[in-house]
């Protein structure tokens, strides 16, 4: 059970990919934070990481690790392919 509101992660959620986002970009990529429902975190991987075999790896051991060890154990995140278009349809 995560102990935060969606609106109190935010923030915090926000902070702890800003440390990924260099090493996406190094290679070509990035990512569009679209929002927290239910605690989980959705993204949407652009650039490079947007359809890369590996950018499943990426999101679980280096983004949702980041988060765990930041925020909570019981954090998760998810790529929407279809951005804020798919994210304000959840």
């Amino acid at each position: 059970m995560m102990p935060f509101s969606d609106e109190e992660l935010i923030n915090p959620v926000k902070s702890s990919l800003e440390k990924s986002i260099p090493m996406l970009e190094r290679d070509g990529g990035g990512l569009e934070f679209l929002g927290i429902k239910n605690g989980v975190v959705y993204v949407h991987l652009i650039g490079a990481c947007k359809g890369c075999a590996s950018s499943s790896t990426t999101l679980k051991y280096g983004l949702e690790r980041q988060l765990k060890i930041d925020i909570h154990p019981e954090i998760t995140i998810v790529n929407l392919n279809g951005g804020a278009e798919e994210f304000a349809k959840l």
